[in-house]
């Protein structure tokens, strides 16, 4: 597709959507006015160094020029608000890779003076954005009904005023968009390896499902090359399913022993990542390794239904007897538990201690809460902890 009077030279689509994270490169300008310069510097200040290093790193923007760039890209983003309700033609805007120039797009030539004057610099193109975000629509829908792997990647890129479709298979997306009823005269479908998938932490503590029943996640581990994570054993049988906190497919009981003992691991797919972290708010603890505490020693537990709650050990080794049958070897301390909160981290310090098991009490009046300890379930099915 070919497009009207353009102004700025764009690269390839690759390149182009590059610019969504590049944006104003470490070149650009930094002389500012002085007002603009105090309000870069108080921008910065309210960043986390890591952030600021992370753009130095990733970006090639010096400490120095982040302030500026930001200042810029905010200032872009404010105009781009505005013309977009007030030019009847708007076709998008993005900031020119290697400079700070904002280009605006229209499709009405007569538009380009309102958007000069504004301070950008003005580009006319054939598609309004509403046109191209209505062809996208098409293929959304296309895609509910007839989901087409080959293609697994749309966007409108306002750049090349086109809808771009990034596909492992050409000859397959190019017969989806032809199928979905798109104009395809306003589509380009380019050659790409991508194959996204999500992303999810496992982080202890947080909630996971097996069918309508609800437990939390112990610890990370692994076993051999397979990322899972231990928890408690009454949660599940070998071969159950579960799902994350999200409800979305997370894994399978690969190991469970309960009576007897209460411990159980989780195999996880490849949407799921292994952490060292425990929480249930906030920044949490990353577990650096498994020393079981002594007798005495504070403990606190993480799970999906009380959060955080803290208590002493009191013993280990303890034998107890639930309505299912009598399990040993566990610890007791007397930090508060409720359902929910089976399988979920024990932990003493940064030290891993176990997956809570179950108890007497609740977190309104106080309770006595059982766990099984974690080495002996890495030692039972041969799993490593994921540490800090």
């Amino acid at each position: 597709m070919r497009l009207k009077g353009r102004t700025v030279a764009i690269g390839s689509a690759l390149a182009a959507s590059a610019l969504a994270l590049s944006l104003v490169p470490a070149n650009a300008s930094s002389e500012l006015p002085s007002a603009e310069t105090a309000k870069a510097d108080a921008l910065v200040e309210q960043l986390p160094a890591g952030m600021v290093d992370a753009m130095e790193r990733d970006l090639g923007v010096p400490a120095a020029e982040v302030g500026n760039q930001l200042v810029a890209e905010h200032e872009a983003a404010v105009l781009e608000e505005s013309l977009s309700e007030d030019l009847s033609g708007y076709a998008g805007s993005w900031i020119v890779e290697g400079t700070s120039e904002h280009v605006v797009a229209t499709t009405d030539r007569a538009e380009a003076a309102e958007i000069t004057a504004a301070g950008a610099t003005a580009t006319v193109v054939e598609h309004s954005l509403a046109e191209l975000e209505a062809v996208k629509d098409i293929l959304d829908e296309a895609a509910t009904a007839n989901p087409e792997d080959a293609a697994p990647v749309w966007y409108v890129d306002v750049t090349t005023n086109e809808v771009v479709v990034l596909a492992s298979d050409v000859p397959a997306a190019e017969a989806f968009v032809a199928a979905s009823g798109a104009d395809a005269s306003t589509v380009r479908v380019e050659r790409s390896d991508e194959s996204p998938q999500p992303f999810y932490d496992l982080v202890g503590g947080d909630a996971y499902y097996i069918g309508n029943g609800r437990c939390s996640i112990g610890f990370s581990v692994r076993q051999g090359s397979t990322p899972g994570f231990v928890t408690a054993g009454h949660c599940g049988s070998v071969g159950n399913a579960t799902t994350g906190f999200n409800r979305v497919s997370q894994g399978t009981f690969r190991g469970s022993w309960f009576p007897g003992r209460d411990m159980a691991w989780v195999a996880v797919n490849s949407n799921w990542t292994p952490t060292s972290l425990v929480r249930n708010s906030g920044s949490g603890v990353r577990v650096t390794g498994s020393t079981q505490a002594t007798v005495g020693s504070s403990i606190c537990r993480s799970g999906s239904t009380t959060g955080w709650r803290c208590g002493t050990i009191q013993q280990h080794n303890t034998s107890v007897t639930y309505p299912q049958g009598t399990i040993t070897g566990v610890t007791r301390t007397s930090a508060c538990a409720q359902p929910g909160d089976s399988g979920g981290s024990f932990i003493s310090g940064t030290q891993a201690q176990g997956v809570t098991s179950g108890g007497s009490g609740n977190c309104s009046i106080g309770g006595t809460t059982f766990h099984q300890p974690v080495n002996p379930i890495l030692s039972q099915y041969g799993l490593t902890l994921v540490r800090s």
